[in-house]
């Protein structure tokens, strides 16, 4: 059974969103807009700088559809 921390749900988001926003099908800017959270802090996020909060990676799934499934 493989068990997933919150280290590693984390990496798998920021992954997600980096990859969004490389292939066009999102900018940091409307990420920032759609989540509630500031663009630096998204931007900072996706360069490996720091890291989500519990909260703040919730809120992202949340606005985006996605789960952590």
């Amino acid at each position: 059974m493989y068990i997933l921390d919150f280290q590693e749900l984390q990496r798998r988001l920021v992954a997600y969103l980096r990859e969004s926003v490389r292939n066009g099908e999102m900018t940091e800017r409307r990420l920032a807009r759609i989540t509630g959270i500031s663009q630096p802090h998204i931007h900072h996020v996706l360069r490996g700088k720091r890291g989500f909060s519990i909260m703040a990676a919730d809120q992202g799934l949340r606005t985006l559809h996605n789960d952590l499934l």
